[in-house]
């Protein structure tokens, strides 16, 4: 993912839309998952008006769903 923002700790941060392109689904379903599902990771504050979700946590709650 080329727009994703990559911090000095290793973190890789994406927003809603690019998390969506991420997984391979729509937008309205990561707003769906972040609403229904209470281990989907939570965004995180990146700026005064934008928040975005790490993509670290993302790979471990998908992990996480292919090991059920």
């Amino acid at each position: 993912m080329s727009n994703e923002s990559v911090t000095t700790t290793g973190r890789r941060y994406a927003r809603p839309d690019q998390v969506a392109k991420y997984l391979g689904v729509h937008v309205s379903t990561i707003y769906r998952w972040s609403q229904e599902c209470a281990d989907f990771p939570k965004r995180r504050k990146i700026g005064p008006s934008a928040s975005a979700y790490d993509l670290n946590e993302i790979d471990a709650w998908v992990d996480s769903l292919q090991e059920s």
